[in-house]
């Protein structure tokens, strides 16, 4: 990809984000769906440890 391109392809995305209604930037960014903090700071690990001692009770 060229820098050309790449400007651009940047280009259209900012101006689509900027033709977007405010309620629709705003319903946008609630919908992004967080990952858990555990995992964020400790990776799936957390998530394994816990499958293993439910499955073992």
């Amino acid at each position: 990809m060229s820098g050309n391109d790449y400007v651009k392809y940047v280009t259209e995305e900012f101006v689509r984000y900027m033709n977007l209604s405010k309620e629709e930037k705003h319903k946008r960014k609630r919908q992004k769906i967080k990952q858990p903090q555990r995992n964020k700071w400790f990776g799936i690990l957390p998530t394994a440890m816990k499958m293993f001692f439910n499955r073992n009770k």
